[in-house]
């Protein structure tokens, strides 16, 4: 395929002991940890009832989209957005399970149903900004970030003139640990945009070779998350390092990144 292109207008990034992008960039060049971080996302998109009601799993998603749409100086109302996650809410997902296999099906909570799907934080988002442009849902385990990607370059290439990639992955429960033992918590969003102007530029396209490992220092900090694959991407970009990249896209591809100089 032909190479894709943007430019990286705005980036948002949320871990736990790493609370921003400001504190990933610090930590990536120099090892350092902020004195202090939250234990939880804090979203203030949202009401305060809706915050604490929120799954971490929403909570990282919207924090990192509007860290995002805040750097690149964009009205998050105005963008279309990808929302990329490999299981969603595991641990939602747990708590439905056991909760239909026990002796009363009929208990589940309505809250903890509504947050179950797969686009529930793509949802919150549109809802809380007051975003009427298209939004989209995405897995593809391993290859999520990646297509991710693709598909938010794919919507520039044709039609928008920036958009909004948000990824991200929460902690695993129950039998489902055994199956996919992904932990903590870990997003990433970055807006994107066409045509001339600051930010990053990033070529992307797909090919077969091997993927690059995820061994800077973001990439062994949040290797257990299963949004892991994002992390060769942000490493070079908290290091603002201009190099080029192999991320896994399935099916025995490569999305293969060019980043330019910062």
């Amino acid at each position: 395929m032909s190479a894709l292109a943007a430019r990286i207008e705005g980036i948002g990034w949320w871990s736990k002991g790493l609370p921003s992008w400001a504190d990933a960039g610090t930590y990536a060049r120099t090892g350092a940890l902020p004195a202090e971080a939250p234990a939880r996302p804090s979203p203030q998109l949202l009401a305060p009832n809706e915050r604490r009601r929120a799954p971490e799993s929403v909570a990282v998603a919207l924090d990192v989209a509007s860290a995002a749409c805040r750097a690149a100086g964009r009205d998050p109302a105005l963008l279309p957005s990808v929302f990329a996650s490999t299981h969603g809410d595991l641990g939602i997902t747990d708590y439905m399970g056991a909760t239909l296999a026990g002796p009363d099906p009929a208990s589940i909570s309505p809250t903890r149903f509504h947050n179950s799907v797969h686009n529930a934080a793509a949802g919150y988002w549109t809802i809380g900004t007051g975003c009427m442009r298209p939004t989209t849902a995405l897995s593809a385990y391993d290859a999520t970030f990646a297509q991710g990607l693709l598909e938010t370059l794919a919507q520039l290439a044709t039609d928008d003139e920036a958009a909004l990639l948000v990824a991200y992955d929460t902690g695993a429960s129950g039998p489902l640990a055994a199956v996919s033992n992904t932990v903590g918590t870990l997003g990433g969003a970055l807006v994107l945009a066409r045509g001339e102007g600051p930010g990053r530029r990033i070529g992307a396209r797909l090919d077969t070779g091997t993927t690059t490992p995820a061994d800077g220092p973001l990439g062994a900090r949040e290797a257990g998350n299963a949004m892991h694959p994002m992390l060769p991407l942000f490493d070079v970009l908290a290091r603002e390092e201009a190099v080029s990249l192999a991320l896994d896209a399935g099916a025995g591809r490569v999305l293969r990144l060019d980043i330019g100089p910062a």
